[in-house]
């Protein structure tokens, strides 16, 4: 019972971070960069730190929970720098790709070396035991991945240049794949850096936020790597003006911070989530995977509601609805060993 809970609370964070590129259409007349960088003070900034503050023990302080140690959380933020990397081509794969394919690739790329590398790292046998259960969960997963991609190229195949711009205004399958890929591989430092954090998991806090420090450090780390790369983007294309049209404020602000909390919302599930899996089973080292796979369905989702799928043939949407029938499968798969 536990297991299932902890799986509903992923879902539904996993729903929110899902529709976090809802509100972002809804930002008028800035720049990509500058929208992406309002929304990313919400999402690796503003939301994780008052998450983080949930997990200080009464009488304590966020410094304190840091200063534990000071080298596992700067190793985490570490790995926020390279997530960010990841972070940043993830925002570039909705634009090439939409919402649907853009996340599939990219989800895809980091469930696997997400869940995987922090296994190999510590040192566990993927042929045998556990450690074969978990790659085979990731097999798993990849598959309906692949399907859903498999998808979209017949989807890309079967529409002429105007109706997929029709579909995602700036489309473009090649150059889309290479970042969505990029983006899924440097993705995966997140979980990496969820790791490193371990330590800053104190004994006297509540298990329900323990991990939520180490979120706000990783995405402290991504803040940094997108802040430069936008500010950069901002003084080339000209755009710093988009922040002083103060008549857009009200409107665009409050977007991107409605976009920035759903997308937090997938990580503070997470760290809830996974306080009620047994530590150390085999469902707990596959959380991550897990997350990645819920957020590929829940992405399709709203793909099909924004008619991103729009003319697509009855052998894509078949093909599509197989490919997300194996990664609800994939969800459950853990679990009957």
């Amino acid at each position: 019972m536990n297991t299932l809970f902890g799986l509903l609370i992923i879902a539904v964070g996993s729903f929110c971070q899902s529709s976090s590129y809802v509100p972002i259409k809804k930002v008028r007349e800035w720049s990509w960069e500058s929208f992406w960088l309002s929304q990313g003070l919400f999402a690796w900034l503003v939301f994780p730190l008052l998450g983080a503050l949930l997990a200080v023990p009464a009488g304590g302080s966020l410094a304190g929970v840091i200063g534990a140690d000071p080298a596992a959380a700067f190793k985490a933020a570490g790995y926020g720098v390279l997530w960010g990397v990841g972070g940043l081509t993830f925002g570039l794969s909705m634009r090439y790709l939409g919402v649907a394919l853009g996340q599939s690739i990219s989800l895809g790329t980091c469930a696997a070396f997400g869940t995987l590398f922090p296994a190999i790292f510590g040192g566990a046998d993927l042929f045998r035991g556990p450690g074969l259960i978990l790659l085979a969960g990731v097999a798993v997963t990849l598959a309906g991945i692949a399907v859903i991609g498999y998808a979209g190229s017949l989807r890309a195949r079967s529409m002429s240049s105007d109706e997929k711009r029709a579909a995602v205004k700036d489309f473009a399958l090649t150059k889309g794949l290479a970042v969505a890929l990029l983006a899924g591989v440097m993705s995966a430092c997140f979980n990496l850096g969820l790791e490193a954090g371990r330590s800053l998991q104190l004994p006297e806090m509540n298990p329900l936020f323990a991990a939520l420090p180490a979120t706000w450090m990783v995405t402290l780390g991504g803040f940094v790597t997108n802040a430069v790369y936008c500010l950069y983007q901002n003084a080339k294309n000209r755009t710093f003006g988009d922040y002083a049209r103060t008549e857009l404020w009200a409107n665009n602000l409050l977007f991107c911070a409605l976009a920035g909390g759903l997308w937090y919302s997938q990580f503070f599930g997470l760290a809830i989530g996974r306080s009620f899996f047994d530590a150390g089973s085999v469902v707990a080292a596959f959380a991550w995977c897990i997350l990645m796979a819920l957020n590929v369905t829940f992405s399709n989702v709203w793909g099909i509601l924004l008619k991103e799928w729009k003319g697509a043939s009855r052998k894509t949407f078949a093909v599509l609805a197989a490919g997300l029938a194996i990664l609800i499968f994939s969800l459950v798969f853990p679990n009957l060993f």
